[in-house]
This record gives C-alpha cells, sequence and structure tokens, in this order.
C-alpha cells in the first residue's frame, strides 16, 4: 500500500469511517484534506464542524500528522511532516514498479483494437485507435493483468473486392470502380504482380511495429465465419423476407439484425454473424474480459455485443467496449481532408514522419477518448519546451544527466533515505507530494479506461521538478543524498507514465 492510502486507512480507523486524502488547491490550507466528517454529520446528526474538531484533535493525539485543525463547514486539513515526506520518498524508491499491481482479482484480458481492413495503409484515424487501445493494454498490465492485443480483419466481402478490384483496374491503365480505392499506394500495389491483400497486411503490420503497438494474436473473418453453422443454432433467430434475423431486442438491443442475408441479396452472412463467430471465439478461449476498441460511429455495438453474450450463454459483463471520436490535424492553420478512397488520406507512416512516433503517441491520447481531438502538426513536430510532451522527455534527461554526474556511488541504497538534515523547502515538499498521487492516479486512469490523465499528470510532475530544480543546488549540495534520491524518484515516475503511454523516456536530448 503507498504511504497516502496507509495514512487515509489510519486516519479511517480514527474517524469511524473511510477517509479519502485530497491535496488542496493552495498548500497554504495544508497538504492533505478530507471531507469524513461532512459524509458521518447525516448519519449522526451533528454539526460536521463538529465532528471535524474532534477528529482533528485525535489525529493529533495519535501522532500521524504534524498538525490538522477545521476549516470552513467542515473540512479537516492536514499537515504531514517533513519525516513522513522522507520516509514516503523512500518508500517510492523502494520499488521500481512503484504504483503497479493494484489488481484486486488479475484477470485474463484481450485488448482488439485497430482492426482496420487491408484496403489500404493505416491512417490518423487508425492511429487514434491503436494509441488508445495500447495504452489502455499497457495500463492493465501494469495493474496485474495477463493482456493480449488482437488485429481482427475482414480478408472477404464488398469491401475486399472493390480493393482488388481497384488495384487490377490500375494494372490495366483503367479508372479504378466508382466505389473503388485510388491514391499513389494502389499504383504501387499494381506495380506488383500477384494479390495486394497480402503486402497490404504486411505493410499494416510494419507500421504498427513502428508505432510501438505490437499484436500477439490475429484473427480472419473468414475463418470465424466457418464456425457459424455449429453457432446460429445456439442464436435465437427467425426468417424474415427470406433472411436470417437475429432477435436481439429481446436480449437488451435497441432492435433485431440480419445475420444472413436473403438468396436474392447473396445468401452471404452479414458482419453481424461475423461478430457471433468472433465473441464465441473469444469468450470460449476462456478470457474473463474481452474489450473492443471502436470508432465513435459504432456506438450501437455495445449493446448488440451484449446481446450476443446473453444469446450465447456468456455474462455480459465479461465484453467490455470502449469508443473513441474522431481526430483532425491542423497544419499551418488548415485542417487536413482525409478519405482513404479519394487518396488524400493522411497515412500514419506520414504522420510519424512528419512529428515522430513519441509526440504522435503523445498526442493521440492527450484527450479523453470520448472527445473529438484536433492535433497541430506543428507544434507536435517542434522540439521545444512548448511541445508537451518535449518538455515533460526534458525533465527525465535532465534528471539522467544529474544522476550520471553524480556517480555511480552516488545512490546506493543506503544513502537514499539521508534524512536530509534541514526542513524541507517548500519545492521539495511540493515534488514528493506530487509523485505520492501517482498510485491512485494510474489505478483510477485504468478504472476508467482513460490514460488521458497520465500525460496531464506528467506534465504537473515536470512542472514541479523543474520548479524544484531552478530554486534548489543537487549536487554538491548540503542536501545532495536527499535530492539524490528526490530525482531518481521523479525519474522513474515519469518514465512509466511515458511508458504506459508509449513514448520514449530519453537519457540525453
Amino acid at each position: 500500500m503507498n504511504p497516502v492510502s496507509r495514512l487515509a486507512e489510519a486516519l479511517g480507523e480514527i474517524a469511524g469511517a473511510p477517509v479519502e486524502l485530497e491535496r488542496p488547491a493552495d498548500p497554504v490550507h495544508g497538504d492533505y484534506a478530507t471531507t469524513v466528517a461532512l459524509q458521518r454529520a447525516g448519519a449522526e446528526r451533528r454539526p460536521p464542524r463538529e465532528i471535524a474538531a474532534e477528529i482533528a484533535a485525535r489525529v493529533q493525539e495519535n501522532g500521524l500528522v504534524d498538525s490538522a485543525d477545521v476549516a470552513g463547514p467542515g473540512f479537516v486539513n492536514l499537515r504531514v511532516s517533513d519525516e513522513w515526506l522522507v520516509d514516503a520518498l523512500g518508500a517510492i524508491l523502494e520499488t521500481e514498479t512503484f504504483g503497479g499491481g493494484f489488481a484486486a482479482s488479475p484477470e485474463r484480458v484481450q485488448v482488439e483494437m485497430v482492426s482496420a481492413n487491408p484496403t489500404g495503409p493505416l491512417t490518423v484515424a487508425h492511429a487514434r485507435n491503436g494509441a488508445y487501445g495500447d495504452s489502455v493494454a499497457r495500463l492493465l498490465s501494469f495493474a496485474g493483468d495477463v493482456v493480449v492485443r488482437e488485429y481482427y480483419y475482414n480478408d472477404a466481402g464488398r469491401q475486399m473486392e472493390l480493393f482488388r478490384e481497384s488495384v487490377e483496374a490500375v494494372r490495366r491503365g483503367e479508372e479504378p470502380p466508382e466505389e473503388g480505392y485510388r491514391g499513389a499506394y494502389v499504383a504501387d500495389l499494381a506495380a506488383e504482380p500477384g494479390d495486394p491483400v497480402p503486402r497490404m497486411l504486411e505493410r499494416i503490420e510494419a507500421t504498427l511495429e513502428r508505432f510501438r503497438v505490437h499484436f500477439h494474436t490475429w484473427a480472419l473473418q473468414s475463418e470465424l465465419e466457418q464456425r457459424l453453422p455449429e453457432l446460429l443454432p445456439r442464436i435465437d433467430t427467425y426468417e424474415k423476407d427470406g433472411a436470417v434475423w437475429a432477435r436481439s431486442s429481446q436480449y437488451g438491443d435497441e432492435q433485431d439484425w440480419v445475420l444472413i442475408r436473403s438468396p436474392e441479396q447473396g445468401g452471404r452472412p452479414t458482419y453481424r454473424a461475423a461478430d457471433v463467430a468472433y465473441l464465441a471465439d473469444k469468450l470460449g478461449r476462456g478470457l474473463d474480459r474481452a474489450i473492443y476498441v471502436l470508432g465513435a460511429d459504432h456506438h450501437g455495438t455495445r449493446k448488440w455485443y451484449a446481446a450476443v453474450a446473453r444469446m450465447l450463454g456468456y455474462d455480459p459483463a465479461r465484453v467490455e467496449v470502449l469508443l473513441y471520436q474522431l481526430v483532425h490535424l491542423v497544419e499551418r492553420g488548415a485542417a487536413k481532408r482525409m478519405s482513404k478512397r479519394r487518396g488524400d488520406v493522411v497515412f500514419l507512416d506520414d504522420f510519424l514522419d512528419a512529428v515522430g512516433v513519441d509526440a504522435a503517441r503523445w498526442y493521440l491520447v492527450a484527450r479523453g477518448h470520448d472527445q473529438t481531438m484536433e492535433i497541430d502538426v506543428d507544434l507536435a513536430a517542434e522540439k521545444s519546451q512548448k511541445n508537451p510532451v518535449y518538455y515533460v522527455q526534458y525533465a527525465h534527461a535532465r534528471i539522467a544527466g544529474i544522476l550520471r554526474n553524480a556517480g555511480p556511488n552516488a545512490l546506493a541504497p543506503h544513502r537514499r533515505k539521508v534524512d536530509p538534515g534541514e526542513a524541507l523547502a517548500n519545492e521539495e515538499r511540493e515534488l514528493v507530494k506530487r509523485l505520492l498521487e501517482f498510485p491512485a492516479l494510474v489505478a483510477e486512469a485504468t478504472e476508467r479506461r482513460g490514460p488521458h490523465a497520465i500525460p496531464t499528470y506528467a506534465i504537473r510532475v515536470a512542472d514541479d521538478f523543474h520548479r524544484f530544480y531552478h530554486e534548489h543546488r543537487v549536487l554538491e549540495s548540503e542536501n545532495e543524498p536527499f535530492r539524490l534520491g528526490l530525482c531518481l524518484a521523479t525519474q522513474r515516475v515519469v518514465a512509466r507514465c511515458l511508458d504506459l503511454i508509449g513514448v520514449d523516456a530519453p537519457e540525453r536530448m
């Protein structure tokens, strides 16, 4: 348990109720505050300030904090001692996985993401899917879950036919079909003989590896559809207009869906039928949780997957659908228009060439997945502290430089917890408290599937570190051992934040 949680637990025993600690916006009001008195007031039918005064007195008697006082309608403001902060810093340094392993019951989780049809190179829209999904996977893994990343793609059907027809048309020197695919990549594929799909898949996989999204397994729709004859009897279906429908509206969905088209429509399975086969395949592998990462245009899919799980006899709580909004690029003040079929799309590889992998990963998770995102390409490509990813990486690199100059023995374990010998400076206190926020923040980001909280927090850590470094000398100072420990703890937390969103933590810049 991290130091703040231990303090909250001890305070809870005194208060007789669970305690949550928050950092006041203004440090003048203390290091931590709790509203437990306000929460107890209704049940005890007493003024909250009276309860708060009792809690504050008992807390000080027990020596848990340096001081405690009552503020406002019943807040208990707490100020911890320097000794407590020094011990807390030691706790951070005791393990390189500070803040991790918090999953109460570790699960076997599959995160299926990107899953773009191999009709063209990956776009920036696919990149948001990959960056978001991979960051969620990294958070779950850090929590203690066993995570498998999977890519599912359609290797048959009308869109694949149009793609192949487009390439063949270019090979004949003709225009692609009206609804077909255009662009330089089509001409490149047409210049080589054979089926263009395998080569397109190779390019997609290479781009994803460059983007630091590694897949453990790949699933093909054509293979999964072969299981439909055995699975359809498990689905509540009926026939209408010659088609086979799933009675999904009776299982929590908003409507019924066609699974097998009518003979007049070709008699082929629909995407919904493939969903049935895929979900049965996923849950049949023994996964505790199957997570789908999908674009916002799939908003109706959440209820559909839950209905399929119920019809198949599985707990729908094992299926989770994460939706993300669109991403727009702005360059030189103008928005870029994107359409894969017209050929004026912004491909992920081109975006990576322009801004780099680190900036791309950072910016694609820096906003909540439920918000439309706009990325300023010019700022993302800039190598200055105006660029937030560069700013945070610079903090890590600066600390790495300090530690190099300190020498290999400066941070021996027996020196990390050395008492600073004098009262901690305000900048030192604030930086330790900021680092102590990490366990709760990363746990909440994991629970909410919101990795965007990580870069926001990393900027605050970098702010506090730069403020500390500007005001206080580290090497050859009287408090060198303590400050080196503070630098090392900060470096570890920053590196972990960057890793959780797929960004490198450079030693030099």
